[in-house]
């Protein structure tokens, strides 16, 4: 039976335990202690951390194939549609860039800083949509494959992905200097996780799932079963010659995390939408971008005062420390700062609040 026209409950659902995911890692108690599977790579590798941006982006091309893609077959015109597409990814941008203000200004910090997770995802979402509304499949398809071959061969033509020294990082450097994440005065270099062009792979990640969106529509959900073994024995293999690698979000790294998350999305299929399981993280799912924002808004209001600090050492880590140790502290704050969104997302959606970026 075909997808068409309705709400898949397993996307909902991945997209809000993506974005639980997202604030678990966002916001440990204690940065310096953390559990080693909650880091992220400290730069060639792959730990569970480094899975959750890609699985999001990935899931955001599963929804334009869901959402966008009946609009353009039901649409005579596609101008209407890319202007929406235009301003949603715009909004999207503004949003990121907004709290990114926000934090410069209460948190004192040195400088301003552009690129950003929500800007990342603005520009994916832009030329996905784009994609998926001007090119049928085959177009898609060598989309990706260009952007992610072109990307390794760029990279492997000018020095490869040592930190500081790859034109990745020389790029973002050369344009934004000391705006960037990381920036060395002295040397003029720096780095950015969500720099200029590492977003080109991210977009072909963002793509891979506008693919794995169009078979689930089409009720060819069986053709994940092929696709995300494919997809991580090709990852691993390239990542022989071209390490995983999330700040740079190399080829390799595209295509391993598009595995796990088409496994993960044809999980959830089946178990949610064809056996009845309930839809567990739907609540965020349907006010992600709300629930992301939201939260990091929080965490700058409450730090700039010394609050986020008070309530980590004086209501966890005082007495959990020294039972349990400060990796589980640092933990049980992260789980109780999902806790406290679960239950604002919850109330929404059972009041019909959802926040639409």
């Amino acid at each position: 039976m075909s997808g068409a026209g309705r709400r898949f409950a397993s996307v909902d659902a991945l997209r809000g335990l993506t974005v639980a995911a997202m604030l678990l890692v966002n916001n440990p108690g204690d940065w310096g202690h953390v559990y080693a599977p909650l880091q992220h790579a400290a730069w060639n590798g792959c730990t569970p951390t480094d899975l959750v941006f890609p699985f999001f982006l990935f899931i955001v091309g599963v929804s334009i194939a869901l959402g966008l893609v009946p609009k353009r077959e039901a649409a005579a015109a596609t101008a209407a549609l890319d202007r929406d597409v235009l301003v949603r990814a715009l909004r999207i941008v503004g949003l990121g860039l907004g709290l990114h203000l926000c934090a410069w200004l209460l948190l004192d910090l040195a400088h301003f800083r552009p690129w950003g997770v929500l800007q990342r995802i603005g520009l994916c979402f832009l030329a996905a949509g784009l994609a998926a509304i001007h090119l049928r499949a085959v177009g898609q398809w060598a989309c990706a494959a260009a952007l992610l071959a072109g990307y390794a061969l760029l990279l492997a033509a000018t020095g490869g992905t040592a930190p500081f020294d790859n034109i990745v990082d020389r790029v973002d450097a050369a344009l934004l200097g000391p705006h960037l994440y990381v920036f060395d005065a002295a040397s003029g270099r720096g780095h950015d996780p969500e720099g200029l062009l590492s977003t080109l792979p991210a977009i072909a990640t963002t793509l891979l799932g506008v693919r794995a969106g169009a078979w689930l529509r089409a009720g060819r959900w069986r053709a994940l079963l092929t696709f995300a073994p494919v997809a991580l024995a090709a990852g691993w293999a390239w990542s022989l010659v071209l390490p995983f690698n999330k700040n740079l979000w190399t080829s390799s790294y595209a295509l391993w995390t598009a595995g796990w998350a088409a496994t993960a999305l044809l999980a959830a299929h089946v178990l949610i939408d064809r056996r009845g399981w309930p839809a567990l993280g739907r609540s965020f799912g349907i006010n992600a971008i709300a629930a992301y924002a939201g939260s990091a808004l929080m965490l700058y209001v409450l730090t700039a005062p010394g609050w986020w600090e008070a309530a980590y050492r004086r209501g966890i880590a005082s007495w959990l420390a020294p039972v349990a140790g400060p990796e589980a502290a640092s933990l049980a704050f992260a789980l109780a700062v999902v806790a406290l969104w679960w239950a604002i997302v919850a109330l929404m959606a059972r009041r019909g609040i959802v926040i639409r970026i």
